[in-house]
């Protein structure tokens, strides 16, 4: 399996936290690349108010990654269509 590795860092803002704030920091060739991005960037200023909030998934290349259908989020609500 060849797969790539996306370091995101997402906390919630907004009253009681609603909404998702998410920033895409990257994408790696390992998950040991994306530990040390991360490691780095929890010192920074804002980043590491929010040093816990750091995410790394891994993506399998040449594969769908969403299967669930089509869905829209319109303020909370949610209209599935497939």
């Amino acid at each position: 399996m060849e797969a790539v590795f996306l370091v995101q860092h997402s906390y919630g803002v907004g009253e009681d936290g609603k909404y998702d704030e998410t920033k895409t920091i990257g994408i790696y060739s390992s998950l040991e690349k994306a530990e040390l991005v991360v490691e780095r960037y929890k010192v920074l200023p804002g980043f590491k108010d929010y040093a816990e909030h750091f995410y790394i998934d891994t993506y399998e290349i040449d594969k769908d990654h969403w299967e669930e259908g089509f869905v829209t989020v319109h303020g909370g609500d949610t209209d599935e269509e497939y």
